[in-house]
């Protein structure tokens, strides 16, 4: 079963140039959040650990897959390739999940999409969260000019 989303407007429908720069400006965020978390995988592993959502096994595998998720959905941002903003979403929200739960069951560890040092030089959970929310509307934008620019082109 498809959602069915509301059509837009074509007066939304943003321009080209503006859709390429959040791409890649998302994308280089990815890029950027990917590779610090995989330069320094033993900081990763404990941050994983201290946020007590994964069990002991599986922390290591999560602690490579996440950050190689984010480094491949940041390629794929920055080339425009097919699905990647999509997984990119996905990525982002479970971010913005294990952030609630944070802040939800009081722990403060750095769960965030973000790497570990802008967080504790912050010690702040909720910036946190609203700056995961601000990606977040950003990519939602894409989406969006996404799905208006295929109703545009099927219609001309």
């Amino acid at each position: 079963m498809r959602l069915a989303l509301p059509s837009v407007p074509r007066d939304f429908l943003p321009s080209t140039s503006v859709c390429l720069l959040a791409r890649i400006f998302t994308g280089i965020v990815f890029l950027w959040t990917g590779g610090v978390r995989l330069m320094d995988i033993g900081a990763f592993v404990k941050i994983l650990s201290s946020c007590s959502l994964l069990p002991d096994a599986v922390i290591f595998p999560v602690a490579i897959g996440l950050p190689v998720m984010q480094l491949v959905a940041g390629v794929g941002l920055v080339l425009d390739l097919r699905g990647s903003l999509k997984v990119s979403c996905c990525v982002l929200l479970i971010s913005l999940a294990v952030l609630a739960y944070g802040i939800l069951s009081n722990v403060n560890p750095d769960c965030s999409f973000f790497s570990a040092g802008p967080m504790i030089a912050q010690n702040s959970l909720p910036s946190a969260l609203l700056r995961d929310v601000g990606l977040l509307v950003v990519m939602l934008y894409l989406l969006l000019g996404e799905r208006a620019r295929r109703q545009a082109w099927r219609y001309e």
